[in-house]
C-alpha cells in the first residue's frame, strides 16, 4: 500500500511540473551551440564545425575553421568579417543573403537554394562554387574559383570578362544571352534551355569561344 501511494505521489508531481515552452527550448539550444563554438575556438579551431539544423543566427568575428563549416538549414542571414574556412563551407537552404568581403574558402562553397543575389569582390574559392537555384544575377569581376561553377536555374544573364573556369561551367536553364570572348573553360560548358542554345549550334559556339576546351552541351 505504501509503495502504491509513493508511485501515485511521484506521478502527481511529474504532472504538476510545467513543460518547457518551444521558445525556452530553442533558447537553451542556442546557448548550448554558442558554448560549442567557444569550446571549438578554445581547442584551436581544428577539424569540422557542424552547425547544420540549429537555431544559430550569428558567428564570432574573425572565426577560423580548420575543416568544414556546415551552416545548412539554419536561420543565419550574414557571416562575420574575417571568416576563414580551410575546407568546405555549406550554406545550403538557409537564410543567407550576403557574404562578407575577404571571405576565404579553401574547399567548395555551397550556396544552393539560398536567397543570395551577389558575391563580394575578391572572393576566392579553392574548390567548386554552387549557386544553383538562387536569385544570383551577376558574378564579381575578380572572382577566383579553382574548379567548377554551377549556375543552373538562376536568372543570371552574363558572366564577367576574363572568367576562367578550371572545371565545368553549368549555365543550364538560365537567361544567359552572351558570353565574353575571352571566356576560358577547361571542362564542359552546359547551355541547355538558354537563349544561347536556342540561337546557336554547338559548332557555332565552339567557333565563337575558342577558350572552351571541354564539350559544349546545348
Amino acid at each position: 500500500m505504501i509503495k502504491l501511494l509513493d508511485i501515485l505521489r511521484e506521478s502527481e508531481e511529474s504532472i504538476l511540473v510545467p513543460r518547457r515552452s518551444k521558445e525556452e527550448r530553442e533558447k537553451n539550444h542556442l546557448i548550448a551551440i554558442q558554448k560549442k563554438i567557444k569550446q571549438y575556438i578554445a581547442d584551436g579551431s581544428k577539424g569540422d564545425l557542424n552547425l547544420s539544423n540549429t537555431p544559430i543566427t550569428s558567428l564570432p568575428q574573425d572565426l577560423e575553421v580548420g575543416g568544414n563549416l556546415n551552416l545548412s538549414n539554419t536561420p543565419i542571414t550574414t557571416l562575420p568579417q574575417g571568416l576563414k574556412v580551410d575546407r568546405n563551407l555549406y550554406l545550403v537552404s538557409n537564410k543567407i543573403t550576403s557574404l562578407p568581403q575577404g571571405l576565404k574558402v579553401g574547399g567548395s562553397l555551397w550556396l544552393s537554394g539560398t536567397k543570395i543575389t551577389s558575391l563580394p569582390q575578391g572572393l576566392k574559392v579553392g574548390g567548386d562554387l554552387y549557386l544553383d537555384d538562387t536569385p544570383i544575377t551577376s558574378l564579381p569581376q575578380d572572382l577566383e574559383v579553382e574548379r567548377s561553377i554551377n549556375l543552373r536555374n538562376t536568372p543570371i544573364t552574363t558572366v564577367p570578362q576574363g572568367l576562367e573556369v578550371k572545371g565545368y561551367l553549368d549555365l543550364g536553364n538560365t537567361k544567359i544571352t552572351s558570353l565574353p570572348k575571352d571566356l576560358k573553360v577547361r571542362g564542359n560548358l552546359y547551355l541547355w534551355f538558354t537563349p544561347i542554345s536556342k540561337k546557336y549550334t554547338k559548332e557555332q559556339i565552339n567557333q565563337m569561344y575558342p577558350g572552351i576546351k571541354g564539350e559544349v552541351y546545348v
